[in-house]
């Protein structure tokens, strides 16, 4: 069976670069992305997709009158594609509670920090203020809850005494990258389990 994958997106979108390269190349077999739905017209994310064939949906948020109505719509389309996973790829909208208990345990976000630290926006300006040595990133379920979630993956990136929130973040970006294609991976091969807050990967 294929796994049908919809990112949403708002942004330049290089961590679906990232699935999408893996899907062409043969490290996620058995996957294909169904769609890309972005709430941003001039989000590169969807120019990515156009390259490869994908059907890149841009939903106007100024077109409805609350969040849920705007969820409500994503959520139409999702269906409508036949959606079995959710990728949240550099998507800045905070996402209604009822969209997110549809695809419970089905829809995945990466967190530019060692969660539970330095939730929120601005998480490598963060750690770089807070003086910690060692950040990284996160990709874990999403829950109701901001960045919140059980966590499936952590990849660590020391912070040197000369970063910047730019050379951070750059570095960051690579191992966000390799997180979220391994992520997406242990997903469509069926080697994840969710126990209450523990995600256990089964070898």
């Amino acid at each position: 069976m294929t796994v049908k994958i919809s990112v949403l997106v708002s942004g330049r979108g290089t961590n679906l670069q990232s699935v999408i390269d893996a899907i062409e190349n043969g490290e996620i077999r058995n996957a294909e992305i169904a769609c890309v739905i972005s709430d941003k017209k001039e989000a590169y994310a969807l120019q990515r997709a156009e390259k490869h064939g994908i059907a890149g949906i841009f939903v106007n948020p100024a077109d409805f009158s609350s969040r849920q109505e705007y969820d409500q719509k994503v959520l139409e389309i999702l269906k409508e594609k036949g959606t079995d996973l959710v990728l949240l790829a550099g998507y800045m909208r905070i996402i209604s509670d009822e969209l997110i208990n549809e695809f419970k345990n089905k829809m995945i976000n990466i967190h530019p920090s060692l969660l539970p630290s330095f939730k929120g926006l601005n998480a490598q300006k963060q750690a770089i203020e807070y003086g910690v040595k060692m950040t990284g990133c996160t990709v874990h379920f999403v829950e109701p809850d901001l960045d919140a979630g059980p966590v499936i993956l952590q990849k660590t990136v020391p912070i040197l005494e000369s970063d910047t929130v730019e050379t951070l973040t750059e570095r960051l970006l690579v191992e966000e990258n390799k997180a979220y294609r391994e992520a997406v991976k242990l997903f469509v091969d069926g080697k994840l389990e969710v126990d209450g807050r523990i995600v256990k990967i089964k070898r």
